[in-house]
């Protein structure tokens, strides 16, 4: 019963995130981008600092252990960044960037692994510049995904209400991202749809993760703490380091009550539904 709702969840997460994503770039909803962000940051840190985290603090583990391992993951998501593995495809929405850079940028992924993060990233650069932007930025998302993946295993794990909430919190800041992908796609193919169907595959690699995340997670179940503290490192490393960095620039009064606006709805949303889920 878990595994299909991990299954759903990681789905719903992965390629539900590219459709809207699709939607919100070459849809009505294009300038809405920053404010999804905000929703975002907001999302991640509600689920944090409010599911995971409290979750993780219900078990049997000592305070101190559990403090100490989020730490470790801040500072861990902290030194893959720096090694540019952890780098969201969020700089080139203006489409500054184009091809190779832009995919440079888009090297990223959050995962709550460490094995996850140090595959696959041997890129081949050698068909082009084009060709090797978009593949890069497709290997940078799969990664990302799989971690993505594991994580909201582990959260279902823990509690199905749980699960929900992280595959939403998931959902909500792979769109802002995907976005940034399907810019860079659309620069290196001319195809909307080609551009569509890959960040689809790409996001269709969570529900792999999701079943590896399952496997592992039954087999350590004792660490499931531990695995939910990995979490939230990452959703509050990507909020604070990656989201709300791009919030700071300066803007108008009125787009910073906007801003918190959002925010705000972000921790609302999450809020509300695990409130409902808690009535059933």
């Amino acid at each position: 019963m878990t595994l299909i709702a991990i299954l759903i969840g990681t789905l719903a997460a992965g390629i539900g995130s590219v459709w809207l994503a699709a939607l919100l770039s070459f849809g009505v909803l294009a300038r809405y981008t920053q404010h999804m962000l905000s929703l975002a940051a907001g999302a991640l840190l509600a689920t944090a600092f409010m599911h995971l985290l409290p979750e993780a603090f219900e078990s049997q583990a000592g305070a101190k252990e559990l403090f100490a391992t989020l730490l470790v993951g801040l500072v861990f998501f902290f030194l893959l960044d720096k090694a540019e593995l952890w780098h969201h495809g969020h700089e080139h929405h203006g489409g500054g960037h184009h091809g190779p850079e832009a995919a440079a940028h888009a090297q990223h992924d959050h995962t709550g692994h460490v094995h996850a993060a140090h595959d696959h990233h041997g890129h081949d650069h050698s068909h082009g510049e084009a060709k090797s932007g978009s593949w890069a930025v497709l290997a940078g998302d799969s990664v990302h995904a799989f971690g993505d993946g594991i994580l909201i295993a582990s959260a279902f794990m823990a509690d199905l209400r749980l699960g929900v909430v992280a595959a939403l919190a998931v959902l909500v800041h792979e769109v802002p991202h995907h976005m940034g992908d399907l810019v860079v796609l659309r620069q290196t193919s001319n195809n909307r749809r080609a551009a569509f169907v890959k960040v689809s595959l790409a996001g269709a690699v969570t529900s792999l993760g999701g079943v590896v995340g399952y496997a592992l997670v039954d087999q350590l179940y004792d660490y499931l703490p531990f695995f939910l503290i990995m979490a939230s490192s990452s959703f509050i490393y990507v909020a604070l380091a990656d989201l709300i960095p791009q919030l700071q620039k300066r803007v108008t009064a009125r787009e910073t009550v906007a801003q918190i606006a959002w925010l705000a709805i972000g921790i609302g949303l999450v809020t509300l539904i695990s409130g409902m889920a808690h009535h059933h």
